[in-house]
This record gives structure tokens, C-alpha cells and sequence, in this order.
């Protein structure tokens, strides 16, 4: 039951208690039990909406970083990523195979702020061998959701 409370929940965090007994054919308190006890657990770590900013007052500016780094003796990328991840501008934070370690996706409202965070804390970092910086230009699709689609015109076009 679990499983598919949280294969419902991934697709729509908002749904009731009631939708979701329902769905798992089950009572809302006993929803409601699992889904503390998944949070307690750590299984569910928070809900999220999701913003098209493009289409508000905020700028945002997106970039994904790779990074390239030294795994420290007996620790691996763990420590690495701890000092990272707890930078606020850090979004994500990904252990990747490939051409570089680590990918980071980090949010500021400049692009020169972005590129002050990557050359003063992230490059300064002991470990950091090298980074690479991209720029997100446009999001399209993001966590499942189409940004900027817009409604189709229906009508047939008529010549004379």
C-alpha cells in the first residue's frame, strides 16, 4: 500500500486524504498514519510546488554546474557533497559517472551572482579539480510539467 500511496502522491501532492483512501482502497485514518509514518521515516521528505517563474516578477536564474574533485581518503564524495549541499543557492546535488563527479543546479537572481557563488565558494573548494558552468536559458519540462504551453487554436481557417 505503500508503494502506490506514494506512486499517487508523486503525480499530485495535493490530493485529500479522502482521494487517497479511496484510491488504496483504505480508511483516511489509516492513510493518514502511513504517510506520518513515511515522513518520520524520511521516505517523504516534503511537498513542492511547482512555478513557472517566467511568467511572474521574479528573475531567476538557473545553471547547472559539473564538477570535477578529489573524493577525500575514507569518505569518498560524502564530505565533498555535505559542504555543497548546504550552500543556500545549492538546488540539487548529484553524484554522476561520466566526465566530471558531481552536478550541482544552483538558483540566484543574476547570472553574475551565479558566477560569483561558482568562483569564490565553489572553486575555492580544496577538492574542486575543475567546473564547468551552464546557463538554463528556458526550462520546457521540469519534474513532469510542460512550462509555456499554450492553448491551441481550434478554429479552421477559412479563405475566400
Amino acid at each position: 500500500m505503500d508503494k502506490k500511496l506514494l506512486e499517487i502522491m508523486e503525480n499530485n501532492g495535493d490530493i485529500s486524504l479522502e482521494q487517497l483512501a479511496i484510491m488504496t482502497d483504505s480508511t483516511t485514518e489509516e492513510v493518514a498514519k502511513r504517510l506520518d509514518n513515511m515522513k518520520n521515516d524520511g521516505i517523504i521528505l516534503g511537498e513542492k510546488t511547482i512555478i513557472d517563474w517566467s511568467k511572474t516578477q521574479k528573475d531567476v536564474v538557473t545553471a547547472l554546474i559539473e564538477l570535477k574533485v578529489t573524493p577525500q581518503r575514507g569518505e569518498g564524495f560524502d564530505k565533498i557533497a555535505e559542504r555543497i549541499y548546504k550552500f543556500p543557492e545549492v538546488q540539487s546535488l548529484y553524484l554522476m559517472t561520466g566526465g566530471y563527479d558531481l552536478m550541482v543546479i544552483v538558483e540566484h537572481d543574476t547570472m553574475q551572482k551565479v558566477a560569483h557563488f561558482v568562483s569564490s565558494r565553489l572553486a575555492t573548494m580544496e577538492s574542486v579539480i575543475s567546473t564547468s558552468t551552464h546557463f538554463i536559458l528556458k526550462k520546457y519540462k521540469y519534474e513532469g510539467f510542460i512550462f509555456g504551453e499554450e492553448e491551441k487554436d481550434g478554429r479552421e481557417v477559412i479563405t475566400l
